[in-house]
C-alpha cells in the first residue's frame, strides 16, 4: 500500500487507511530517516485508535504506553541503543507478543528481535517536502 502525505492535515485519513491495511496485525516497524515523520504519523495512528493522552516521542524512555479500553498501545524508539541487550532487559517480548498495538520506530537497532508477522512501514520525503508512506504485511 502506498499513501501520499502532503500536508499534516492529511495525516489523519493516512492513519485510518494503514489500520485498515493492517487489519488484525498490531506490531507495526517505522522505518525513515531522521526528521521523516515517524513520530509525527504515529501519533496521528494513536488519536485514530482513540488514545486521547498527549503522545511524545520516547526517545530517552524507550518505549510509552497509552491507555484504550481494549488494552493499553505501546510506542517504542531504539534509536540510541546501542545493542539488542538492552531491547531484552526491557522486557520487549511481554510488548511484542502482548496482543496490543505496539509502533516500533528504528527497528533496524534490533534486527534478532523482530516477530515474524509485523507491517512495515516506510516514510520517505520527496524534494517538495511531501512524505510518501509505504506500507507491507508480513
Amino acid at each position: 500500500m502506498k499513501i501520499k502525505v502532503g500536508s499534516v492535515d492529511e495525516l489523519s485519513e493516512a492513519a485510518n487507511k494503514l489500520i485498515q491495511y493492517a487489519g488484525a496485525q498490531k506490531v507495526f516497524l517505522f522505518y525513515g530517516d531522521m526528521g521523516a515523520g515517524k513520530t509525527t504519523f504515529i501519533k496521528a495512528i494513536c488519536e485514530a485508535l482513540g488514545v486521547s493522552e498527549n503522545t511524545s516521542s520516547p526517545t530517552f524512555s524507550i518505549v510509552n504506553e497509552y491507555p484504550l479500553p481494549q488494552g493499553p498501545v505501546y510506542h517504542f524508539d531504539f534509536y540510541r541503543l546501542k545493542t539488542e541487550t538492552e531491547a531484552l532487559d526491557l522486557g520487549y517480548e511481554d510488548y511484542f507478543y502482548s496482543g496490543n498495538y505496539c509502533f516500533i520506530e528504528w527497528p533496524e537497532k534490533i534486527p534478532g528481535l523482530i516477530p515474524e508477522h509485523f507491517v512495515k512501514v516506510n516514510i520517505s520525503v520527496e524534494s517538495d517536502g511531501v512524505r510518501i508512506i509505504h506500507a507491507e504485511n508480513y
